[in-house]
């Protein structure tokens, strides 16, 4: 079960370095906050694997959890903050929120 958990894992992580590109040379601004936003949801997954081969997973779950409505609440900020002041939606233009 070890050895599972293990490639899954390294799995994991080869594919939050292709995410990685995509959050670098995304060709907007919302294509790197939602490359962002999977590293998060990936790292969240990465922490529960950790939790579950050093044997504490009930302490591991709350500290993904807690990362996870951290990186939520990040990703709504960035997008609510680059809707309003870099214009990047039109249609929320001129109707208050």
């Amino acid at each position: 079960m070890e050895g599972f958990l293990v490639t899954v894992g390294v799995a994991l992580l080869l594919l939050m370095m292709a995410t990685l590109y995509r959050a670098i040379a995304g060709p907007t601004v919302l294509d790197r906050i939602v490359g962002v936003n999977v590293i998060g949801t990936k790292s969240t997954v990465l922490i529960v694997l950790i939790g579950s081969l050093n044997g504490q997973i009930d302490m591991f779950v709350d500290i993904a959890l807690t990362y996870a409505m951290l990186n939520f609440i990040v990703s709504l900020a960035a997008a609510r903050f680059f809707q309003r002041h870099k214009g990047l939606a039109d249609e929320g233009e001129g109707r208050p929120c």
